[in-house]
């Protein structure tokens, strides 16, 4: 089964300087949970791979963060979608660890679970470590202008000669479906 993987601050929920840190402060991005519910009914696997340092910082405890990703599976299937495995990073950027986007540990976990293909596989992110993590996985990867991605695009860190970019993550969903 062909496996898209998502970020998730920035590409599913809006993100915060302040981190997500509770189910109050996630926020839906418009046109996300369309785009996963159109990517499912294609038979794609939704992945999402998540750095949440909040949780090695102290700022969000785990039951914290699952209460957030209840949250967000719970309006992803009330829009017709699914995410089938979610993979995070507790990790502070300083750690070292391999899971850490640019790092490619957290989309090992997820080739665990489905095996991925380069031929049909995406990384949807709006930072160029999202970016960089499915390339050096041997995947295609995409940025999203929302969160972090038009700042991406203006400094340079990820270029629109070597990856696709579009608006949000409903415009990738119907320009892939439309391929």
């Amino acid at each position: 089964m062909a496996t898209i993987i998502l970020d998730r601050d920035g590409v599913i929920n809006h993100d915060s300087i302040n981190y997500i840190k509770k189910q109050s402060e996630w926020e839906l991005i418009d046109g996300s949970a369309d785009a996963i519910r159109l990517l499912t009914k294609a038979g794609y696997f939704i992945a999402v791979a998540t750095n949440q340092s909040g949780l090695g910082r102290g700022l969000l405890r785990r039951k914290d963060l699952n209460a957030i990703h209840n949250k967000m599976h719970q309006t992803i299937k009330k829009a017709g979608g699914n995410i089938d495995y979610i993979a995070y990073c507790p990790h502070l950027p300083q750690a070292g660890c391999d899971c850490r986007k640019p790092q490619v540990g957290l989309l090992r976990m997820i080739h665990k679970r489905n095996s991925l293909n380069q031929d049909t596989d995406w990384m949807v992110g709006d930072t160029s470590n999202d970016v960089k993590a499915g390339y050096r996985m041997g995947l295609r990867s995409a940025l999203v202008v929302t969160g972090k991605g038009q700042g991406e695009l203006n400094s340079g860190a990820v270029s629109r000669e070597t990856t696709p970019v579009f608006e949000c993550l409903k415009d990738f969903a119907i320009w892939l479906l439309a391929e």
